[in-house]
């Protein structure tokens, strides 16, 4: 129910299930605190300014974790991966302008042990979705 409405009230969920709102506040809680669930809202970085989107491949000489983890810290990367096949790792770059996005491509091949990158730049955003349902066992 969140996947599809973020704003959806606990009450409202509560009856679609059969359950009290009490279960769903602490299967909520629960989520949040197994970070399984992150409730936030949306944008489209293009739409609100951010002149340079990217995703960046990056070819390592060594193990990919500490790079990823490196990364993972700054604010411009929202998206971080480890991943198999032409790139160690995938980066998802949202940076002010271009400039800021050749900084900070420069500031990853900076890094030790990174062999190469790759720019993939957004040109425009055509789907971006998080609603993927639940597995069921």
């Amino acid at each position: 129910a969140l996947q599809r409405n973020g704003r959806e009230p606990f009450r409202r969920i509560a009856a679609g299930l059969g359950v009290s709102e009490a279960t769903v506040r602490a299967r909520y809680a629960r989520l949040c605190d197994d970070d399984i669930l992150q409730v936030t809202g949306v944008t489209n970085p293009l739409g609100l300014g951010f002149d340079a989107q990217a995703m960046v491949g990056v070819r390592l000489a060594g193990a990919p974790e500490p790079v990823a983890e490196e990364i993972a810290q700054w604010d411009e990367a929202g998206y971080v991966v480890v991943t198999a096949g032409q790139f160690d790792v995938l980066v998802e770059l949202v940076c002010e302008d271009r400039r800021h996005l050749l900084e900070l491509t420069s500031r990853i091949r900076e890094i030790d042990g990174v062999a190469s990158t790759e720019s993939f730049l957004y040109l425009e955003l055509c789907k971006q979705v998080y609603e993927w349902g639940v597995r069921i066992s």
